[in-house]
């Protein structure tokens, strides 16, 4: 085959307001793309696909037994073309002089991340083998956030295949195959994705990874064999298309795709809050955002309508709380009357929370159905793509950690940065279990004791890394809780109309439930032990 024009490299560019993305006639592929609204870690435009390692090429036939990649091929570059509809294209050529040829056409809409990639071919039977293409392509995933170590645990490999969109955390070494039925390829960063998609499928996808641990800036590396069928005739088309843009899940959505599950709502063992995202907090957010006057004033306003959702359960919790406080007085006689003996106490202090009709787990309860809540959030915060690089009061950026202090070193469990929404969220967190440690009766275990003081200090190592918007959002919450616990206690629970209750519930027989007999059984059975053991002991 015959390269056209002279062996030296020409870009083309096709833009529109959202990207920007430059063509190389070597090879005729992408070579980088800049998106316009989003600013990278060192304030420049975000660019993908921007270094030398990133290539899409396959081999061809070009006579005398001899094969080329065409990533070493120079093709001849058209000019850009506008089109009515406000959308652009390019074509780039590669033709003998027999009327073998290969034409590499993209086009770019207006509005729109998706490149198309046509690739037509006269003489595919002699310049392909074996009915196939063999494409090879390789994906640098460059550092965008201020974080990398994140963004590299963040990144994956997701796919779409005949058993729907499944993914891969990236690491290196990670090695996959798919046989057949493969849509489309992507390798997602926390905010920003590089897809491949090919309207006839892969028929064969072998993708190797590595993740470089000595580079500053590079996240990862893959490398992808994807094999497509072609037809039984001369003259071949093949469709593919590009998505290099934001993990902004309307955007995704809209590609009608299923491009959308890339972005992590909720994955793993929590892949079921993604349904309270999708369908709860993401349509409450997007309405709140368009009045609210900054995005913090939002995350606010969502905590606002997420308590006001689960004021029940808190009301419920607070009043289970209110009936312990009340039997404390029996209670503090019960452990007098059986102090040393921590089964009897047990068993006494059941009887009593039986006739006074007192569930002691109920103010747990409602706390324990509000954890997917948090779940759902913390996945929401983590991977919203409109709270990247936007402040609030000290927070430069709502999609990270809010670091008011630095060191030069790394302390485990904690890092190497303070953030000052995490001391606020820990602070008023303490402050709710000392509110509620003195609201409720002494359990009687002093390891209880200290565990309002050892939460707080796992929440600091735990919150100090994750996004402000979550712990601004988590501290929020807590005043709002404080101030539940003292307006319902001091002015909506009527504490003499619940003694009245107990006392009432004292008075009614009482039928035991199985799990309270059983639980006597084992007691009773513990204590023919423990004095079995003890006759033993004297002898």
């Amino acid at each position: 085959m015959i390269q056209n024009g002279s062996s030296t490299e020409t870009i083309r560019t096709l833009e529109n307001d959202l990207v920007k993305i430059n063509f190389t006639n070597k090879g005729a592929r992408p070579a980088s793309v800049e998106l316009k609204r989003y600013k990278s870690a060192d304030s420049s435009d975000v660019k993908l696909m921007a270094s030398n390692f990133n290539k899409i090429a396959y081999l061809i036939n070009i006579g005398n037994n001899e094969t080329a990649s065409t990533d070493e091929l120079y093709f001849e570059a058209g000019d850009v073309k506008k089109e009515a509809d406000g959308s652009s294209s390019l074509a780039f050529t590669l033709r003998d002089s027999s009327g073998k040829s290969i034409v590499h056409q993209f086009s770019l809409k207006p509005d729109a991340y998706l490149v198309d990639w046509e690739l037509q071919t006269k003489g595919a039977d002699k310049l392909f083998t074996q009915n196939h293409i063999n494409l090879v392509w390789q994906v640098q995933a460059d550092q965008q956030e201020l974080d990398i170590q994140t963004e590299k645990r963040e990144t994956q490999l997701g796919l779409l295949d005949g058993n729907g969109y499944d993914y891969f955390t990236m690491r290196d070494g990670l090695n996959k195959s798919w046989e057949s039925g493969l849509k489309w390829l992507s390798v997602k960063q926390k905010f920003f994705n590089t897809t491949l998609i090919a309207d006839q499928g892969f028929s064969h996808v072998d993708i190797n990874c590595k993740m470089p641990a000595d580079s500053l800036k590079i996240v990862s590396q893959s490398v992808a064999n994807m094999q497509v069928n072609l037809p039984a005739t001369s003259a071949a088309n093949l469709k593919f298309s590009f998505f290099v843009g934001p993990n902004d899940y309307q955007i995704l959505k809209s590609q009608k795709i299923e491009l959308e599950n890339i972005v992590n709502l909720g994955q793993g063992v929590y892949a079921f809050v993604k349904y309270i995202n999708r369908w709860i907090v993401m349509p409450v957010f997007d309405f709140i955002q368009k009045y609210a006057l900054n995005y913090g004033l939002a995350i606010a306003l969502l905590t606002i309508f997420i308590r006001l959702l689960t004021s029940p359960l808190i009301y419920s919790s607070y009043v289970s709380g209110a009936k312990m406080k009340a039997l404390r007085p029996e209670l503090d006689a019960i452990k007098a009357k059986f102090e040393g003996d921590q089964q009897a106490f047990s068993m006494e202090q059941m009887k009593l929370y039986r006739s006074a009709g007192v569930n002691p787990l109920g103010g747990c309860i409602p706390g324990l159905l509000q954890i997917p809540i948090f779940f759902a959030l913390y996945a929401y915060f983590n991977a919203n793509i409109d709270l990247r690089g936007v402040s609030f009061w000290w927070s430069k950026d709502l999609s990270s950690f809010d670091a008011i202090f630095k060191w030069g070193f790394n302390i485990p469990g904690l890092g190497s940065h303070l953030s000052l929404f995490t001391i606020l969220a820990v602070v008023t967190n303490l402050l709710i279990a000392l509110y509620s440690m003195n609201s409720t009766p002494d359990s009687g275990n002093p390891a209880l004791k200290y565990m309002p003081y050892i939460f707080p200090i796992m929440l600091l190592g735990i919150f100090n890394g994750l996004p402000s918007a979550l712990t601004w959002y988590y501290t929020v919450s807590n005043v709002i809780t404080l101030v539940m616990q003292f307006v319902i206690q001091r002015y909506i629970i009527d504490h003499n109309k619940i003694l009245a209750e107990i006392e009432t519930n004292k008075k009614k027989p009482k039928e035991k439930s199985k799990w309270q007999e059983r639980f006597e059984q084992m007691q009773e059975t513990q204590k023919k032990v423990n004095a079995m053991k003890e006759k033993s002991s004297k002898k």
